[in-house]
C-alpha cells in the first residue's frame, strides 16, 4: 500500500471549509461524505461548493445544468 500524498492532494482540493481536518486526505473525506449522504467538495464547481450544499441531489442538478465541468 502506498503512502497518502496529502500535499499533492491539496492542490486539487477545493474545499472551502476552513476547519476541515480531512483536507488532502481523500479517503477520509470520501468516507465521511458518503456516510453523510453527500459528495465531497471536489465533485462541485467552486461557486457551488462555497454554498456547502454537498447533497447528491445538488450534484445531479448542477451536472444536468452544466454538464461535466472538470
Amino acid at each position: 500500500m502506498s503512502e497518502c500524498k496529502i500535499e499533492q492532494n491539496k492542490k486539487y482540493c477545493n474545499c472551502s471549509y476552513d476547519s476541515c481536518g480531512k483536507k488532502g486526505i481523500c479517503c477520509d473525506c470520501l468516507h465521511y461524505h458518503r456516510k453523510q449522504g453527500q459528495m465531497p467538495a471536489c465533485f462541485f464547481p467552486d461557486d457551488i461548493e462555497k454554498a456547502y450544499d454537498r447533497s447528491i441531489d445538488k450534484f445531479i442538478e448542477v451536472y444536468n445544468e452544466r454538464g461535466a465541468w472538470w
